[in-house]
Order: C-alpha cells, then structure tokens, then sequence
C-alpha cells in the first residue's frame, strides 16, 4: 500500500502547484471539447464527400489545419520567448473558441460546405502556430525544471483522458441530436481555460527575462538545435513517425465506415479505446522522474509494429484491442520526446525548440495527411495505416541501431574501478 501511495504521489506530484493545477483541470474541459469537435468534424467531411473522395478530402483538412505550423511555426516559438506565455494564451484560447462558434454557426444554419471547413481548420492552423509553442514552454514556467517531465506526462494524461471523453460523447451526440451541438461545446469549452489564465498567481511563475529583439534569432533556433545532438535525433525521429505514423483522424473513421462497415459511434469507440491506452501510457511516463533514451526509441519502435498489426486486424473487435497498446506507446513516445527536449534547451532557446517540435509533429501534417490519404484512397484505410506503421519503423531501426553503439562506446569507457583489498577482519581491526 505504501509503495501505491508513494507512486500515486510521484505520478500527479506537479498538482501540489496552484498554477498547475488551474492549467490541469482547465485543460481536462477544453481538451474534451477539442475531441468532441476534432470527431465531428472529421465525419461531417465523410457526409459531405463519397467514399472515392473521402480519404483525399480528410487527409485535405488535415494538412490545410497544420499548414501554416509548417510555413511560419518556428516564427510562432520566437513569438513565445519573446512575450508574456500567459497573455498570449488567453489571446490563443479566446480566438479558437470564436472559430469553433463560427462552425457551429454554419452548420447549423445548413449553410455549411466543404471549402467553408477547408477555411475554417486553416484559420484555427494560424492560431495554433502561436499557441501550441507557448502552452508547451509555459509548463515549464509554472512548475519549475524539476517538474517539467511529470507535467509533460500529466498533460498527456489530460489530453487522453480528454481523447476518451471527447468521442465519445461526440458519437453519442452525433446519432441522437445531429453534429453542430459539438462545435458549441467546443466553443464554450474554452471559457474555463481563460478564466484559470486570469486566475493565476503571476508572482508564482518560475520567469525568465523575455528574449530581447535582434536579427537572426530564427536562423539562431534552428543552428542550436541542428548543433546539438540530443535535440537533432530526437526532432528527426518524431518527423518520420508524426509524418506517416500519426494519421489517426485520416484513417480511423474510413477504417470505421468502408473496413468495418460502422457508424459514427464505432469511429468514436475505436478513438476512445485508444485514448484509454494512451491515457496508461501518458502517467507511465509521468511517473518517471526523467525521460531516457532508451523509452524514446523503444516506444517509436512498438508503436510501428502495433500500427501495422492494427491494419490487419481482421475485424472492429480486434483492432480495438490493437488499439490500446498502440496508443500507450504513442503517449509514451510523445511524452518522452516533449520532455527531452524541454530538459535539454537551454530556457531563451525552449520557444523556438517546442516550436519546432510542434512544426514537425504537428507541421509535418500536411506532407503525411494527403499521402497517407491517398493510399487510404487507392488501396484501402489498412494499407495507408500499414504503410504508416512501416515507414515509422524504418526510424526507429537505425535509431534503435545507433542508441545500441552509443551505449556500448559509454560501456567501454567506463574506467574499472581497483578490486577491494582482500583483509582479514581481525588483521584490519587490529
């Protein structure tokens, strides 16, 4: 009993911070509401297309949303160290919320089109370029460097328990009351957001002096993190994997409907099942006093291989279960690399390195959405998760392969320390 409670207090040790906690629970609301609406939409495309267009039209959305991390997203991270995390935030927060009523309005009112979405995931794109860079440095401003990596896990923790809840109330409420109730929720959703930002303690904040404006400091970002290898391998290792791995909102609801031949509340249930994995996964990594290596390449390289076994589940029951440990070891990826890398910049650099860990998880969304898509399109949802699930892991062997040398070269250099002297008891107490 003990040891559960010391676990339990090692797991969620970040909440004794009133900030975070403000931030947790905050963010618990709003996550669900960004589930509720990321679910609805995507089957509001697959109602608006056929099924020969479906796969293009979803893998559109989804790149259209991720552009603009992709063109101006290490912009957004010098924004983040240049100005007040808090402030920006609230402005980040309250200006999604006005697009999720915008959707809510034109779906509505059944004015809604395709090219109206399109726009729509696009503006919430520029929005998100500021804020995913500024929410990911902000943890670390509001529970010190000693706790960022069981924050960083707590925060995944929310956003699957936020992926469990979102779903599924989404699915439940698509079949009984119709989609645009899910846009609104979304929208209110960020009330409680702002309001905890607004009741934060400032004095509290662990801050650093903003970085002051010079030219060059783009090109400054991107040199520190190509010249530091920590930082280089493990950005070049979340690109592979986010590019063609992480196409869930793509593949899962053609999965669901033309693979499976279910409905709205099956693509909401597969979602959940694997936010329930993702959700162990998540305060597995928090429980873990600092991220390693060795979890980041291991868990990259069992997520591949569960991708590719759920692509041949032959049929919803099995790949549910698939689903569980597929996304336990995804959150255990993305915790672990979100972790490092916050550990390892230095704190007038972490801005523009959460901002490139944001443009090529999040940014590479464009280039895998439509690809991905496209097979799905051609060959079927199994073969656009499979090959996913196969490119991911073609990352994670050489980088498997070269944690495995560096280990050895550390091993052997290793200098044996003098065996103990062989003395008698008594002779030495003489």
């Amino acid at each position: 009993m003990t040891r559960m409670r010391l676990a339990g207090q090692r797991t969620f040790h970040s909440l004794r911070v009133r900030n975070y906690r403000l931030f947790f629970f905050s963010q618990l609301i709003s996550l669900s509401g960004t589930w509720m609406q990321t679910t609805a939409q995507s089957w509001l495309v697959l109602d608006l297309t056929g099924e020969k267009s479906a796969g293009f039209a979803l893998g559109l959305m989804m790149a259209l949303q991720f552009l603009p991390l992709l063109l101006f997203g290490v912009w957004g991270g010098l924004v983040a160290d240049r100005l007040d995390k808090r402030r920006t935030l609230i402005w980040t927060q309250s200006a999604a919320a006005v697009l999720a009523v915008a959707l809510w309005v034109i779906v509505l009112t059944g004015a809604v089109q395709l090219w109206m979405i399109y726009v729509l995931a696009f503006l919430l794109g520029v929005v998100t370029v500021f804020d995913n860079p500024t929410r990911q440095a902000f943890v670390i401003e509001m529970v010190g460097a000693d706790d960022v990596a069981n924050a960083v896990g707590l925060n995944s923790a929310v956003f699957n328990g936020a992926r469990l809840v979102g779903p599924a109330i989404a699915g439940v409420s698509i079949h009984a009351i119709g989609i645009s109730p899910s846009f609104l929720l979304n929208a209110v959703s960020f009330i409680p957001v702002v309001a905890a930002l607004g009741l934060m303690r400032t004095h509290e904040l662990v801050r650093h002096a903003p970085l002051a404006r010079s030219k060059g400091q783009v090109r400054e970002g991107l040199r520190y993190v190509w010249d530091t290898p920590a930082l280089r391998s493990t950005l070049l290792l979340v690109t592979v994997v986010a590019t063609f791995g992480f196409n869930f909102i793509i593949v899962l609801p053609l999965l669901a409907k033309y693979e499976f031949h279910g409905g709205a509340g099956l693509y909401g249930l597969l979602l959940a099942v694997m936010a329930g994995g993702s959700l162990v996964g998540a305060l597995f990594a928090a429980a873990r006093a600092r991220p390693s290596r060795p979890l980041l390449v291991g868990s990259a390289a069992a997520f591949s291989v569960l991708a590719m076994l759920v692509a041949v589940a032959p049929n919803a029951v099995w790949a549910a279960i698939l689903l569980v440990p597929m996304g336990a070891f995804s959150m255990m990826f993305i915790a672990t690399a979100n972790s490092a890398l916050q550990l390892t910049s230095r704190h007038e650099m972490r801005g523009r390195v959460m901002a490139l860990y944001a443009l090529v998880f999040l940014g590479s969304t464009p280039i895998g959405g439509p690809f991905i898509g496209w097979i799905s399109q051609e060959w079927g949802s199994r073969a656009g998760l499979f090959i996913g699930g196969a490119l991911s892991l073609a990352a994670a062997i050489p980088a498997a392969w070269s944690l495995r040398r560096e280990l050895r070269r550390e091993a052997s250099e290793v200098v044996a320390l003098p065996a103990p002297l062989d003395l008698d008891l008594e002779e030495a107490t003489a």
